[in-house]
């Protein structure tokens, strides 16, 4: 799958990018207000930046499996139940994400003329991360149940990685 690699890449590059404008931007402001000139609108954007960061940084761990779980009763099960489980919780997920993206882009049209804090622009912007992050866990998500399907031979799961992989994931 040469394309999610892609797009996985292409999320990695624009989070790190947000990140370093966040920061920068947070920074910026602390300085200028020291000197007695605030910038009043970067909080906002700083706000902003973090809203779709936060999206970007939940499709990256659903991706590859570093989402927090509670699994005391799942790892218990045999593998085969385990895996029957964690397919019927991906349907109701993929179901609720589908239905965050909607509603998600229903707000962000209603929200288009609203203007955001002191920055002037729309606050579409902002809601528009919903949906647009919504689609991006549904895809990775997705990604994960197609590798888990195939390789059930191997004992594959669709939310947790194998019992022998403590690393973490660090590159692409």
């Amino acid at each position: 799958m040469p394309m999610l690699r892609r797009l996985a890449q292409l999320e990695f590059a624009v989070s790190v990018i947000i990140l370093a404008v966040i920061v920068g931007l947070v920074f910026a402001a602390a300085i200028m207000r020291f000197f007695g000139h605030p910038l009043i609108w970067s909080v906002d954007m700083a706000q902003l930046l973090f809203i779709w960061l936060c999206f970007f940084g939940a499709a990256r761990s659903m991706r590859s499996k570093s989402h927090i779980a509670i699994d005391l009763v799942a790892r218990r099960l045999a593998y085969k139940r385990r895996f029957a489980l964690e397919s019927v919780l991906t349907v109701v997920i993929i179901i609720f994400l589908g239905l965050l993206a909607n509603e998600g882009y229903k707000l962000t049209i209603l929200n288009w003329q609203r203007k955001f804090g002191d920055s002037g622009i729309s606050y579409a912007w902002v809601t528009a991360a919903v949906p647009v992050g919504a689609i991006m866990i549904a895809i990775a998500l997705a990604r994960n149940a197609v590798v888990a399907w195939l390789g059930r031979k191997d004992r594959d799961l669709i939310y947790s990685r194998p019992e022998t992989d403590v690393t973490v994931v660090t590159e692409l």
